[in-house]
């Protein structure tokens, strides 16, 4: 699939394989994005690409020395974290697509929920607050409870490794 190289002034380039023209503020935001010190090689815009906060969503942000995890969950919700390993580069070479299925494996992600609720997650006290939300959140209370410990519906799970 063809992309264009987005005729914006920073160092980094922007490729976009958008499948729309992009809006004045969607170039502003990824010449924004571009102009991050931080960001690794290019932006890249997948097809559905489409105004976020701080980021557009349908982005993807190689970052060096760098982890912007707001890029990804401030639009969608979902669940990030950093974990520092001792692993360098070649320990980890040829591994990371095994590395990312056993994930999966064990996270549910996409669609996907727990299919049964474990006890534990059924015993959290925070389960409780929810009497104290508005009644459209309440109603989301036996969903929420499938998806704890996933990472919900709606997109794949966003693995981000970083190698010192």
């Amino acid at each position: 699939m063809p992309y264009e190289k987005l005729a914006i002034s920073t160092e980094t380039p922007v490729l976009s394989w958008a499948n729309h023209e992009l809006s004045s503020d969607e170039t502003k935001m990824a010449k924004n994005v571009a102009s991050l010190p931080f960001v690794f090689k290019h932006v890249a815009l997948m097809p559905d690409v489409h105004l976020g906060k701080g980021a557009l969503v349908g982005s993807v942000i190689a970052t060096k020395d760098a982890i912007m995890p707001a890029a990804v969950g401030v639009d969608i919700g979902c669940g990030m974290m950093a974990i520092k390993t001792p692993f360098t580069t070649e320990q980890l070479e040829g591994k990371l697509k095994k590395i990312r299925l056993d994930i999966e494996a064990a996270i549910p992600v996409g669609f996907e929920e727990n299919k049964e609720v474990e006890k534990a997650v059924s015993n959290w006290q925070g389960w409780q607050d929810f009497k104290d939300l508005h009644s459209g959140v309440q109603r989301l209370e036996s969903k929420a409870i499938k998806q704890l410990g996933s990472l919900g519906g709606g997109k794949r799970l966003p693995l981000t490794v970083v190698i010192q």
